[in-house]
């Protein structure tokens, strides 16, 4: 069964036993506006919690998404490439950004659960 958590730097990482699956809110893509790049790490890579592993261009500005735990990139999102607005329509589906294998499964106690991320942007 898998388990979402939040950021507060507003990510959302789904997890289902040590890979994880990770976008940012809808929340955030609201804020963001219309999406026109996702930059794209690479598969394998290493990331620590808390590392820039995206980029997102939108119409307003350009921001980073942080790594929410420690782990290695299994496989990003490709269809993002050709269609960046999927994380507008679809930021918690279709619209997920990489997928990874958790190094240190302890990290999510620190995280948020939707009631507590639903008063975080309140």
């Amino acid at each position: 069964m898998a388990a979402t958590y939040f950021t507060e730097d507003h990510e959302w990482i789904r997890v289902e036993g040590d890979t994880a699956t990770v976008g940012i809110t809808d929340y955030a893509q609201q804020q963001l506006g219309d999406l026109v790049f996702v930059e794209l790490p690479e598969v394998g890579r290493n990331l620590a919690k808390g590392d820039a592993a995206v980029v997102v261009e939108s119409v307003k500005a350009a921001s980073d998404v942080y790594a929410p735990c420690d782990g290695e990139i299994l496989s990003v999102n490709e269809a993002l490439s050709g269609a960046p607005a999927l994380v507008n329509s679809a930021a918690t589906g279709d619209g997920w950004l990489w997928t990874m294998k958790l190094a240190d499964a302890s990290q999510l106690d620190g995280l948020m659960d939707a009631a507590a991320y639903d008063k975080h942007i309140a």
